[in-house]
């Protein structure tokens, strides 16, 4: 996966459109579509503001962009935890969220 895949794919998960994403992130929807579409790749800064926008660390949203293959090192029983505790945290806001509808 790529940076632009993960970001849509978190995105999705949380249930934003991009320009909620776009808005909660201050960057403009069209970048966003550019990203989300692997056209353009995103500074640093740029990550850490989708991923705030996001509600979750930027390390998980670097994580869920990593090729399955460049995990390939990392203990499998680590990786799992990590894998749960990222799912957990893109569902947290879901949860809320419905809580409030």
């Amino acid at each position: 996966m790529n940076i632009g895949e993960a970001i849509k794919f978190c995105r999705s998960r949380r249930n934003l459109t991009q320009s909620e994403l776009a808005n909660r992130s201050d960057v403009s929807v069209s970048y966003l579509s550019m990203l989300e579409k692997g056209k353009r790749d995103p500074s640093l800064k740029t990550i850490e503001k989708l991923a705030l926008g996001l509600g979750i660390p930027a390390s998980i949203l670097v994580l869920v962009a990593a090729d399955p293959r460049e995990l390939e090192p990392i203990d499998r029983v680590v990786a799992e935890k990590i894998s749960y505790i990222a799912m957990n945290l893109l569902r947290e806001e879901n949860s809320a969220q419905e809580k409030l509808l």
